[in-house]
């Protein structure tokens, strides 16, 4: 049996090693069709934590694009994947550590946020002075990932504005979340040092919101996320709205910004609130082969994996692939490009930047 290029000289996360041996003692067949298999592939989606929606969106599509060889065939209700391929979803920090797990090749795709995922690419915004990583491109855009800014409902907070002198918990360091709640309190003049900050994953800050130990907390999701609807169970909540003239100017300064509304009823007791969304994206590395991304994205829009998507998350029923190719924060892999073009989905290629001068060698075949 022999290790895909794109894992060689890499070590395998226990996690992944005991699905193989599961899969090999359960499937039937397994052991036989790995013993004949020519190649196996292990591969890993950096997700976020458990309490956002990268994670379960993230298993979602691992399990979607997983083949282990000895599998039922598509055509007979069994893996419409990619052959040969066992994909796991790895929880992380979220968009800003995934990017770095990418560029030390310890991760071969991650879910981020596309303007983290610009800005490491161009080396600008927060990763100014660092250097460019050129070694990332896109799958898919998946879907709106909203600013969430939680408060309970009996709190004195209304505005971005009367955080200051507050305990909020602005993201954990490696998020996305704790780069734009900096950019959201920029927006509204609200500096980090003006008030009490912590930097807390979902789950926790939720707990510490309940208990009264902090005022509010940042989470940048796609609603419904986990961690908020479970605490609108709890007690109540509100979200604060992020709209207006300060939005106005942050949209008009941050391009991967959109403006949005959290929909009414998304969380129990909560009203519709503006606030602004970023776009959720698919990255994989530069050097995953083109063959490889190819059977990703043909399994990522699979009509068995859009019904797994429905099933698995709310927000799963929102990806769809009109929206594949828009609001790129890093350029389309070649292997996704060349699936979009024979499924005739139009490339966005305004929206992305280009691969530019000085990247990494072409793919592996």
């Amino acid at each position: 049996m022999r290790c895909s290029p794109i894992l060689r000289g890499t070590r395998i996360p226990g996690t992944v090693l005991v699905l193989v041996a599961l899969l090999w003692a359960v499937l039937p067949g397994l052991g036989a069709g790995l013993a004949a298999a020519q190649d196996i592939r292990f591969f890993r989606i950096g997700t976020g934590t458990t309490g956002g929606t990268y994670f379960p969106i993230g298993g979602v599509i691992a399990n979607g694009i997983s083949n282990p060889p000895g599998s039922r065939p598509c055509e007979r209700g069994g893996s419409c994947g990619v052959p040969g391929l066992i994909a796991v979803a790895q929880a992380t920090e979220g968009s800003v550590e995934n990017i770095s797990l990418m560029t030390r090749g310890t991760l071969e795709s991650a879910l981020v946020q596309a303007d983290i995922a610009y800005w490491a690419h161009t080396g600008t915004g927060p990763y100014k002075g660092r250097p460019p990583a050129l070694e990332l491109r896109t799958i898919a855009s998946l879907y709106a990932e909203a600013v969430h800014l939680v408060v309970r409902a009996d709190g004195p907070i209304r505005t971005v504005s009367d955080l200051k002198g507050k305990t909020v918990s602005v993201g954990e360091e490696g998020s996305g979340t704790l780069v734009d709640a900096r950019l959201v309190m920029q927006a509204y003049g609200v500096a980090e040092k003006q008030l009490k900050a912590r930097y807390l994953r979902p789950g926790p800050a939720a707990d510490e919101l309940a208990e009264g130990r902090i005022d509010a907390f940042f989470l940048v999701a796609g609603p419904p996320a986990a961690a908020i609807a479970d605490l609108a169970q709890r007690i109540p909540i509100r979200l604060v709205p992020i709209s207006e003239k300060p939005a106005d100017e942050l949209l008009a300064k941050q391009p991967f910004l959109v403006s949005s509304t959290v929909p009414e009823g998304t969380y129990e007791g909560v009203a519709a609130t503006p606030t602004v969304a970023v776009s959720a994206q698919w990255i994989v590395r530069a050097d995953v082969s083109d063959e490889v991304v190819y059977g990703l994205t043909k399994a990522l829009w699979h009509p068995n994996m859009a019904r797994l998507l429905s099933n698995g998350h709310p927000k799963g029923r929102q990806i769809m692939i009109a929206g594949a190719t828009a609001g790129l924060g890093v350029p389309l892999h070649p292997g996704a490009e060349r699936y979009y073009r024979e499924a005739g989905i139009p490339m966005d290629t305004d929206s992305a930047v280009p691969a530019g001068p000085g990247e990494p060698p072409p793919a592996k075949p």
